[in-house]
């Protein structure tokens, strides 16, 4: 624990200060903090600590699940962690598959699959494959800031253009916009949609919970850009709050909708493994003035847990409480024209892009 009161709680511009011990492997990182007491680099390192990115040697790209409350089979993430640093990311646990933690280490030690679009363009050639859509983003968001310069993303697009692959992504991030001109072709032919996920217009708010994300205002500006370009564009209000951001779901989905998104969607806040300390730490040290109505509010959705795993109704809770923000979204969203979901993409349109190898298939 940090004693020393002239340490942060949490270091500047991240979502966590916590280094949670590891699941698999039993080990954790405890701060000492009565020996920086006259170190200043020390100090400096814990206040502002470094992002630092490893190359992925993986042979895969493809994720698939068979979840029933996910509507997608494969996803590609061509990063593990993420810097956006959002206290309540579901998909911080999987950093303990690495040996790393699901707190800090998540969102300052990142996994960069340098050589994503090329193992893309390997899976789309397989010749079993039956054309599906592929969703970017299924656990880390593919337009977190290293994007901008590495561009791997875009490369995966220009897989999936080549091939009229459908993809749909998910992102927080307005970069999205940089590749318009490769969404815009693909969805004319009924191949792309993107689902942007807001869930609060309070940029004060979002600055602490999102540390890395794209400003409110940012977010419904790449949405109005994508729709003004053609590109079918869902919102998801993920995660609602209950106590801390549930009363702006009116707010939210009419800003979207005049914006330009054609559906929206909601998840009800998820606190699997670490993510619960991580998130409970966050409200503690963030936002104090809310720590006990949402743990309260929070429990009350989750049958008296502040986690539920059962399919049908993690994603959503259950109990009264759940039913009200249920039919306020529900009741706010048919108001603006927003539908549940977005038309299906067209599958019948792929051919399988050129082989890595230059190897030309028969059939």
């Amino acid at each position: 624990m940090n004693n020393n009161k002239d340490l942060p709680i949490l270091p500047t511009g991240r979502g966590t200060g916590l280094t949670p011990g590891n699941r698999f492997t039993g080990r954790e990182l405890q701060i000492d903090a009565e020996y920086l007491e006259y170190d200043e680099a020390a100090q400096r390192a814990l206040h502002r600590p470094r992002t630092r990115y490893f190359e992925d040697s993986s042979q895969s790209v493809i994720s698939e699940n068979d979840s029933p409350d996910i509507p997608f089979r494969y996803s590609l993430n061509p990063y593990r962690g993420c810097l956006h640093g959002c206290s309540y990311c579901y998909a911080r646990p999987t950093h303990e598959f690495l040996g790393l933690n699901a707190g800090l280490d998540f969102e300052t030690t990142i996994f960069v699959k340098q050589n994503a679009a090329t193992l893309f363009r390997t899976w789309l050639c397989r010749a079993k494959y039956e054309p599906d859509r592929v969703m970017l983003s299924g656990v880390t968001d593919c337009y977190q800031p290293v994007e901008r310069a590495l561009r791997i993303t875009r490369q995966c697009l220009q897989v999936a253009q080549e091939a009229s692959q459908a993809v749909s992504i998910i992102t927080k991030n307005k970069l999205i916009t940089r590749d318009i001109d490769i969404l815009s072709e693909l969805a004319t032919r009924g191949l792309c949609s993107v689902a942007m996920s807001i869930n609060s217009l309070d940029q004060a708010l979002t600055k602490l919970m999102e540390p890395g994300c794209s400003a409110p205002l940012s977010r419904l500006d790449a949405i109005r850009q994508l729709a003004e370009a053609g590109i079918p564009v869902h919102v998801m209000v993920a995660p609602v709050i209950p106590g801390l951001n549930d009363h702006e779901i009116p707010a939210v989905l009419a800003q979207v909708a005049e914006a330009g998104a054609q559906s929206a969607s909601y998840i009800m806040l998820r606190l699997p493994l670490a993510v619960e300390e991580i998130f409970t730490d966050w409200l503690t040290n963030r936002r104090p003035d809310k720590l006990d109505v949402v743990l309260s509010r929070l429990r009350s959705v989750r049958n008296g847990q502040l986690n539920s795993a059962k399919f049908g109704e993690r994603m959503s809770g259950s109990g009264p409480m759940a039913d009200q923000i249920k039919q306020l979204f529900e009741v706010t969203a048919k108001r603006h024209g927003l539908r549940n979901r977005l038309q299906q993409l067209r599958t019948d349109l792929f051919t399988p892009p050129k082989s890595p190898d230059g190897q030309l298939r028969l059939f």
